[in-house]
């Protein structure tokens, strides 16, 4: 028996192909340039996503959709930030050396083109009196390519310089170029104006030049001219364009020109010769136009009256109860209330303002006591009757709702000047409670709000608890945010960062310093008032303080 090898052998074919030999060599090169591709991928991404105020980062984050372009802010809603005058801001930014002042720059263009979502520290705000040297349109060439770009000195202060930017629409540039004025005083105040600072600026000759840009947008005008022009927040910037807007060359012929001019305004007026970066007196003189922003105007609502009652009608007896039950009470039944003597007026709740001209009209200012009083007596003959007051108590026809002219802007009469701007200092006054004796209710924290902003509070009270941080404080009121945890940050939990909540103290209160942490529990919460959910997924939550101080 032939046990030698069968010619079908897997093992034994002498023209079987060799195997190749694995390359290792090659395997671990690929795998090294794969890695470091991964990390420079990872490493990469930091570096665009960590820094969006470099041209090349911004604009690829425009390309993946992954930026925002610049939102406005509301005063009460505006972030927590410090108001630093002409001699803070010179003395902030006079120290600093070249590294410094650049790391500066860089996390100030940050915080802005991230709309101040995640500020280290507080932003600063410009206030103070500046005067317009020079402004210029801008254009493509620019970092705002739409708008108006004004060149501005401190008045009490000469080393300081600013350009006030007022971004805007196409169509507003005709009447800003009127208005915005060589020479005309702009007046920053703490209370109207929120000018953030995005750019800081060392001079050859050892000034200090700021790019401010107000985050209100809101609409401006002159205490002495007509026509009113509103802001709007650019769509894009052209980082490319570089800071800041008026370059040296262009900034050193606006200030010559300047210059001469007052020197001629000087001579021709015969007041001695200025002196650049020098004022005349310690305490400048009034200024005799400004540039002032003006609030929108509320739609003028009617009161409603009640109808006619007949002249035999009672008003004093109660309803009688059916026969054969009194003295009775059903289960579950209450007694029917008494008739009361109809209201002479009654006032509707006024409708949330919407998107009404800007107008300025002439007005009395009432009696303290005049809205209480149910007897309002007529205007005397020969002037015209306030807006919103009610009508006589006399019988007299209905008044038709007229809609209200766009008037020009114009000098507010010297009578109606401090009724301009009136704010509710002071507070309202409503019920108070020590610490866990306020009536029963729903107590909820900040991840529940956005359930109630879609169902509403269906008619039963609501209270809040969390800890939050202040970060504006009023006369009455203070906004607070949310305090979240860095997990919370990066996981996006709780939403703090667009939840705002708008506390209103009653008289005699003081609101916490801003800053402050803020918490309360279940012993000590806030009584929700109302909650509204914005286009942007913002949450405005009104809530009273209805706790005793301790």
């Amino acid at each position: 028996m032939d046990y030698g090898t069968s010619p079908y052998d897997p093992y034994d074919e002498p023209y079987a192909r060799p195997r190749r030999r694995t390359n290792y060599f090659a395997w671990t090169i690929a795998m090294l340039l794969l890695t470091g591709f991964a990390l420079a991928a990872w490493l990469g991404s930091f570096y665009i996503f960590n820094q969006p105020e470099r041209p090349d980062s911004y604009r690829i984050l425009q390309r993946l959709h992954k930026i925002e372009p610049p939102k406005r802010f509301e005063l009460t809603a505006a972030p927590a930030g410090e108001f630093l005058d002409p001699q803070d801001l010179y003395d902030r930014y006079v120290g600093m050396g070249a590294a410094e002042l650049a790391r500066a720059n860089a996390e100030l263009a940050r915080n802005y083109i991230r709309n101040f979502q995640q500020v280290r520290g507080l932003v600063p705000y410009v206030v103070g009196r500046y005067r317009i040297i020079a402004t210029r349109e801008l254009g493509p060439g620019d970092v705002f390519t739409s708008g108006m770009v004004a060149l501005t000195n401190a008045i009490d202060n000469g080393q300081l310089v600013m350009e006030h930017l007022y971004p805007s629409k196409p169509e507003a540039l005709p009447l800003m170029k009127q208005t915005l004025a060589v020479g005309l005083e702009i007046k920053l105040e703490r209370t109207h104006d929120i000018s953030a600072v995005i750019h800081a600026e060392r001079l050859i000759d050892g000034r200090i030049m700021v790019t401010v840009v107000p985050l209100l947008y809101g609409s401006y005008t002159v205490t002495r001219g007509l026509g009113t022009f509103r802001l709007e927040p650019p769509l894009s910037l052209n980082l490319v364009a570089g800071w800041p807007l008026f370059k040296s060359q262009e900034r050193a012929a606006v200030e010559q020109r300047y210059a001469e001019y007052r020197q001629k305004t000087a001579v021709a007026q015969g007041a001695p010769l200025p002196i650049p970066g020098v004022t005349q007196s310690a305490t400048p003189p009034p200024a005799g136009n400004e540039l002032v922003r003006v609030e929108q105007a509320r739609p003028v609502q009617a009161f409603s009256r009640p109808p006619a009652l007949a002249k035999n009608e009672k008003l004093t007896n109660p309803t009688p109860l059916p026969k054969g039950k009194k003295g009775k009470k059903g289960k579950g039944e209450s007694p029917a209330p008494a008739a009361t003597p109809a209201p002479a007026m009654v006032a509707q709740k006024p409708a949330a303002p919407t998107g009404t001209p800007f107008t300025i009209a002439a007005m009395r200012a009432l009696p303290p006591n005049a809205a209480s009083n149910p007897a309002v007596s007529p205007p005397p003959a020969g002037t015209a009757p306030v807006a919103g007051s009610p009508p006589a108590a006399q019988a007299a026809p209905v008044p038709t709702i007229t809609p209200v002219p766009v008037l020009p802007a114009q000098p507010a009469p010297a009578d109606t000047a401090n009724v301009a701007l009136a704010s509710n200092a002071g507070g309202g006054s409503w019920k108070t409670f020590p610490p866990g004796k306020m009536p029963i209710g729903r107590l909820i924290g900040t991840n529940d709000l956005r359930d109630v902003a879609e169902h509403g509070l269906a008619g039963e009270r609501v209270y809040l608890k969390g800890q939050f941080v202040v970060n504006f404080a009023d006369a009455n009121k203070a906004v607070l945010r949310p305090r979240t945890k860095l997990t919370d940050k990066v996981l996006h939990f709780g939403g703090g960062s667009s939840t705002r909540i708008i506390v209103e103290f009653p008289g005699g209160y003081t609101p916490p310093a801003q800053g402050a942490v803020v918490n309360r529990d279940e012993l000590r919460p806030y009584e929700i008032t109302e909650v509204r959910k914005q286009e942007d997924g913002q949450l405005n939550v009104f809530v009273r303080e209805i706790m005793q101080p301790n």
